[in-house]
């Protein structure tokens, strides 16, 4: 089972190798926004929030927060948990 920083690390080769960026998402007195900011070519982008697959995707207040407000602004936002969604999330910004 990979921990989370692997977990994240995949989700960052596997979009390089796309073609893409993915840019560690850190906002300075704002919490509980997503781990990555993913931008594919053609000016495809997404929201991932990386966590341990054991832990099952539990996220705090805060990140939910976060994620209903980024979806209510019509972004795509992913829960990342285990390695096997990787690609079904890139496959999904890319669309």
């Amino acid at each position: 089972m990979l921990t989370e920083k692997e977990l994240e690390q995949l989700l960052v080769e596997m979009v390089k190798s796309e073609g893409g960026e993915a840019y560690k998402f850190i906002s300075p007195g704002r919490a509980g926004v997503p781990d990555r900011l993913i931008v594919l070519p053609n000016g495809k982008v997404g929201f991932v929030e990386v966590k341990s697959p054991k832990n099952k995707g539990q996220m705090r207040k805060i990140q939910i927060y976060e994620m209903r407000k980024l979806l209510g602004l019509g972004m795509k936002y992913y829960i990342l948990n285990d390695p096997i969604q990787v690609p079904k999330i890139l496959d999904d910004i890319a669309r």
